[in-house]
């Protein structure tokens, strides 16, 4: 009988424990992360937005910084964060929803040492793409990028909120999707290659015996960030030119890139995005994993 508790006993001290972040914890912190990362990135968005909407335009530099300080002299410091509040707010809940999905599949595909393969990284980080396109990335960005386009004309919204009673009334809240194919492949996309190159950097850095920090942390998700605006600039392309004010449908908006800019224009604007990608890949995962090991001492990570 003393053999049979031992034994048991020392079975369970050896198998390994499954260790999982709880999900309140994702939400939570990814929508700080998102948010953080939304309002310190935001001018290298804006100025992105503006190249990709702006063919042909006199005097408008494709230097995301130039473009930044032209418009800072030319329509003031706050012309930069045109629909910033939208982006804020709908980064903070696409974040939150990106980590909560990617989490709750991350625990579902890693084995019991909490190790995920390169492939089901970039699965679960594809999967938690297209949830959040649907339930939060394509309604703001469409109002965010409306915003930024009808600056450069003359202004028919006031404010985010105005911008989305208009649309809503003069075509339904379906306008609120319009570009919904095109956000959700690029979402997909984007968090597809961000999370899985994040995990293959993170599980390669374990095996290396690198000390986790928040400055490694940050090199990480910055390179993530690197690899991500060069592998998915077409969506991101694609996603603008179908959401701007007037609209368009993804085969028309494909025509009119390469009408404009040949192939090459489907990395557009590429080099603004580089400058946000790298600052928020960085910022986005040191500040969600400082915030997740407040809120859950322990975790897998």
């Amino acid at each position: 009988m003393t053999t049979r508790v031992s034994f048991r006993s020392e079975s369970s001290a050896t198998t390994p424990q499954k260790r999982c972040t709880p999900q309140w914890v994702s939400l939570v912190a990814g929508g700080i992360a998102g948010g953080v990362e939304a309002a310190v990135t935001y001018p290298f968005e804006y100025s992105k937005t503006r190249v990709q909407l702006l063919h042909g335009a006199k005097n408008s530099p494709s230097n995301p910084v130039r473009l930044i300080l032209q418009v800072s002299r030319q329509e003031g410091i706050g012309a930069l964060y045109t629909g910033c509040s939208t982006l804020v707010i709908g980064t903070a809940a696409k974040a939150a929803v990106r980590f909560l999905s990617y989490d709750t599949i991350r625990n579902s595909f890693c084995d019991d040492h909490g190790v995920l393969s390169p492939g089901r990284g970039i699965l679960a980080g594809m999967a938690a793409g297209a949830v959040e396109s649907v339930i939060a990335v394509t309604p703001t960005e469409r109002i965010k990028t409306a915003l930024i386009d009808d600056a450069k004309q003359a202004r028919i919204f006031k404010s985010s909120l105005h911008a989305t009673r208009v649309l809503v009334q003069n075509h339904g809240i379906p306008e609120l999707y319009r570009g919904l194919v095109s956000t959700t492949l690029k979402q997909s996309a984007t968090s597809a290659v961000r999370m899985g190159t994040y995990n293959i950097l993170k599980e390669a850095s374990k095996v290396q015996g690198i000390t986790s920090n928040v400055f490694t942390t940050f090199g990480m998700g910055a390179v993530a960030g690197v690899v991500t605006v060069y592998a998915t600039q077409p969506f991101d392309t694609l996603k603008t030119r179908a959401q701007g004010v007037q609209g368009a449908g993804i085969v028309e908006a494909t025509r009119s890139i390469l009408r404009d800019y040949g192939i090459r224009g489907f990395w557009k604007g590429s080099s603004m995005r580089l400058g946000r990608l790298l600052l928020s890949g960085g910022i986005v995962f040191s500040v969600y994993e400082e915030v997740a090991a407040l809120l859950a001492p322990n975790p897998w990570r």
